[in-house]
């Protein structure tokens, strides 16, 4: 007898549709035959004739980024963006360009740097001689541009000013080594760096820590408190309890502090009796070289608080070390339910966009509490997680999106894109924080622990107060910061800042057509965010101006350089 098999062996008639019957078997052929199709379809006791199926392929590999695409990741990523990194990240994809900058070692430091140029003379001692052009220098040009940026954000989290570095002097050396060490931790963990920072002299100067003494019984002195205070509110677990997400969490409509005075008091006493190493590397020499402000602070033990100290749910017992102290209070800070979320948040802000979704915060915030290895604050996942989420790579078109462009972000924007250089190898930028002829903010002098802009903050009387949108960088933008940052854009695009030299050999090429110029400034610099409307309106000006020679394609490039620079819809960064 010959059966006709169906085209799949194991399908089921359709229900209500039963199938015309192609043979009249017996009962007994029927049960054999309907083994036979179980044993073929898997089924029964029996192992499968036919070999198992092969497992799905590989889902494609995601598409690379658009040049436009690659310039936003680039935004988020980077102190600035040439056209060699936005054909980095085409070539690598974002994962493979983050690879490979996790991979860079970390450049070489503004210390040996300020060394090299002399700056350890004793005439230098009082002065802060050398630190700007030491910090503007790898802003614009060091190599590994990612740690620069994520360095850069923490230095606003994480907040020390030049001129509050009152110490043993040597504010330039001081400064220099609290910005590299974060720079070297940039990537490592988050509680070690708050193990180091936590010895670190220009912190312990800055939040006055340094010196601290137990309780006087006598006079009633206290042990200083400004450090433990900022450690929690500013730092890591702010004032109010979080959910996972970042929002506050509510009981009966009210939020609960995240800590109380108390708390303040047990945790300065563990920072009670820490100061200046005087007596290591180049024992003898005291303050007569920078060394000693590198170091970290050493342990005075007769001014050290030896009581209990007790604050956010932990005890110290009496009796206990200064070390051991010291290295329990970061760690029990660490592992508080609010540092995920409350860090993580701060630094999308950086990053990304002002206003994160508390789904966004979520995701990273998982991520550090748990890198997928039991891993806790590790800030190179973080990072990863941060700028690979989907909120950051998706295109942002609400309006409740982005960030502003904080004015040091534009310049070295700029300064990226063209590859500036210092001929004179002085990098001398200066200190940029005069609103009315700098940026209105320079990196490591922000006048308090503050920043020179709070995460939280809402413009008032605007439309973001309406929507109740955080905007920090608007903090610093009033009538005077916007016509300065104008105003020191024009002169850095055409090389009148110290001896900033950039290379516009790129756009000569393209300078007597200003609709190509236009449009590769809107990407180099603002990731094609310049509408259609406004590159045209842009390119007609540019074309207005004479063309056809070396002078007037250069005065065509720096006119339409301050324009995109100054284009509203290239300072928001979406």
């Amino acid at each position: 007898m010959t059966v006709e098999s169906p085209e799949q062996p194991c399908a089921v008639p359709a229900l209500g549709e039963p199938p015309e019957p192609v043979f009249s078997v017996a009962p007994a052929t029927v049960a054999a035959a309907l083994a036979a199709t179980l044993a073929a379809c898997g089924g029964g006791g029996g192992g499968s004739p036919f070999p198992a199926p092969s497992p799905p392929p590989p889902p494609p590999p995601p598409a690379a980024p658009t040049e436009a695409e690659a310039s936003r990741f680039l935004a988020q990523a980077s102190m600035g963006a040439s056209r060699a990194d936005i054909a980095s990240v085409v070539s690598l994809g974002y994962a493979g360009w983050l690879d490979a900058q996790f991979a860079l070692p970390v450049s070489d430091t503004r210390w040996d740097w300020l060394v090299a140029q002399g700056y350890t003379a004793s005439t230098h001692k009082n002065d802060e001689a050398g630190f700007d052009a030491a910090i503007w220098r790898k802003l614009l040009s060091a190599p590994d541009t990612l740690r620069q940026r994520v360095a850069f954000a923490l230095s606003e989290i994480f907040v020390i000013g030049i001129d509050g570095l009152v110490g043993g002097g040597w504010k330039q050396f001081s400064a220099a080594a609290w910005a590299d060490m974060m720079e070297a931790n940039a990537f490592g963990s988050h509680r070690a760096w708050l193990q180091q920072m936590s010895l670190s002299g220009a912190m312990g100067d800055f939040l006055t820590f340094r010196g601290s003494a137990k309780e006087d019984p006598v006079s009633g002195a206290l042990p200083d408190e400004n450090y433990a205070r900022e450690l929690m509110q500013l730092f890591t677990i702010g004032l109010v309890l979080l959910n996972a997400d970042g929002t506050p969490q509510l009981t009966g409509g009210l939020s609960t502090p995240t800590y109380a005075l108390t708390d303040i008091t047990g945790l300065a006493r563990v920072f009670t009796g820490w100061d200046f190493d005087l007596q290591g590397q180049n024992a003898g020499t005291g303050t007569a070289t920078p060394d000693f402000v590198r170091r970290p602070l050493i342990q005075v033990p007769a001014r050290y608080e030896t009581g209990a100290k007790t604050f956010l749910g932990t005890i110290i017992p009496a009796g206990t070390d200064a070390t051991t102290s010291r290295t329990l209070a970061p760690a029990a800070i660490s592992a508080h339910q609010n540092l995920a979320p409350f860090f993580s948040r701060q630094l999308i802000q950086r990053l990304v966009t002002s206003n994160p979704s508390a789904a966004y915060v979520a995701r990273v915030a998982a991520v550090f509490a748990d890198d997928g290895h039991g891993v806790r604050g590790n800030l190179q996942a973080a990072v990863r997680a941060l700028l690979l989420d989907a909120e950051a790579r998706t295109p942002g078109d609400a309006t409740t999106y982005g960030k502003l462009r904080e004015p040091i972000l534009r310049f070295t924007g700029w300064a990226r894109a063209f590859a500036v250089t210092s001929p004179s190898g002085l990098w001398a930028v200066g200190d940029l924080s005069d609103a009315a002829k700098g940026l209105a903010q320079s990196p490591l002098r922000s006048p308090s622990v503050f920043n020179f802009f709070r995460p939280g903050y809402v413009p008032p009387n605007t439309a973001l107060d309406a929507e109740a949108l955080e905007s920090p960088e608007f903090q610093i933008t009033n009538e005077s910061s916007v016509v300065g940052c104008v105003n020191y854009l024009q002169r850095a695009v055409a090389g009148s800042v110290a001896d900033l030299t950039p290379d516009y050999s790129s756009l000569a090429a393209i300078a007597d057509d200003a609709n190509a110029l236009l449009a590769e400034l809107n990407l180099v610099l603002a990731a094609n965010q310049l509408g259609a409307a406004t590159v045209k309106a842009l390119a007609t000006a540019v074309a207005t101006m004479a063309g056809g020679t070396d002078t007037t394609r250069g005065a065509r490039i720096n006119a339409a350089l301050v324009l995109v620079l100054a284009a509203p819809e290239n300072i928001v960064q979406k």
